[in-house]
């Protein structure tokens, strides 16, 4: 687990909100607000530690997100942070004691602050996620980000793995993720040495899609979440995402072979007839919302 010190750096209409039993919205960990463009915004929520992965954020970022998932009016995801970060790491005093205990108390403890799934849970959803990286972005905060599947990044905002420059290694699948991201030498660049770099950077090496300004960074994340969310099938999106990072572990010839039986089945969709007829009528097409059942692209 990457521990970042805050101070190196690194720094709509809501139809619905989550919030715990006697506590505000805006107390929570995690916010959550859906739209009825199909979009869901899940804000990141204790600015006051730089939005660090620990005081409950966890577990409530996983409550949010598969309440999300289970959501037939939502379509896709978007992620972002609340004040001057989006995630800078581990929450350092989740951790103050960790150098006096013995190792396995100290594995457990990391274990409790990481929570009960790894990142890469993020790529097994139905649904599209999109990061609206607002600020500081370190560590298992970085981690997150590479694991949703669009970033956008406010301009001026500063990213690091920071691993090496704690005595730590390659955390919870970034070292399978990011060199599929930015390419195997910007890989070993930027995990070797725990280097602080910014959005223009991270642009420039395919880690972000685009950079934008700060204010006009959520928006501009909606406006393409509402864009897929109105105009691509649910069924294809929950597809093409498990073929995505399904066929990453799969050779040419068995990736072309489940292509083509994926490619049968949606034909039996009524995604598909939609489509098509829509394109024929010129009209936008309307898909209806996906079982979720039914979906199985592994």
């Amino acid at each position: 687990m990457s521990i970042y010190r805050a101070e190196e750096g690194i720094g709509v209409s809501a139809a619905e909100r989550v919030a715990a039993p006697g506590a505000a919205p805006g107390d929570q960990p995690v916010r959550y607000e859906v739209h009825d463009t199909g979009v869901a915004v899940l804000t990141l929520n204790r600015p006051e530690r730089m939005n660090a992965w620990g005081g409950g954020l966890a577990g409530a970022f996983y409550r949010c997100i598969d309440r999300a998932e289970a959501d037939p009016a939502v379509r896709v995801i978007v992620l972002t942070g609340a004040g001057r970060a989006f995630c800078a790491g581990a929450d350092m005093g989740d951790l103050d004691g960790i150098g006096s205990v013995s190792a396995s108390a100290a594995d457990t403890d990391v274990t409790q602050l990481v929570g009960e799934r790894h990142p890469h849970f993020v790529t097994e959803l139905h649904k599209p996620v999109v990061a609206a990286i607002n600020g500081a972005c370190a560590g298992i905060g970085l981690t997150q980000a590479l694991m949703c599947d669009i970033r956008f990044a406010a301009a001026g905002a500063k990213f690091t793995t920071a691993f090496s420059r704690r005595g730590l290694i390659a955390e919870y699948g970034i070292s399978w993720i990011l060199p599929r991201v930015v390419g195997w030498g910007a890989a070993l660049d930027l995990l070797l040495s725990g280097r602080t770099f910014y959005a223009d950077e991270a642009k420039e090496l395919g880690l972000v899609k685009e950079v934008v300004a700060p204010e006009e960074l959520l928006p501009r994340a909606l406006a393409y979440a509402e864009d897929m969310a109105a105009h691509c099938a649910p069924s294809a999106l929950a597809v093409i995402k498990r073929q995505i990072y399904g066929d990453a572990l799969r050779n040419v010839h068995d990736t072309s072979a489940r292509a083509e039986t994926l490619m049968h089945e949606s034909m039996q969709r009524p995604d598909f007839i939609e489509g098509i007829t829509a394109f024929f009528e010129k009209r936008q097409p309307h898909f209806g919302p996906m079982e979720l059942e039914k979906e199985d692209a592994s």
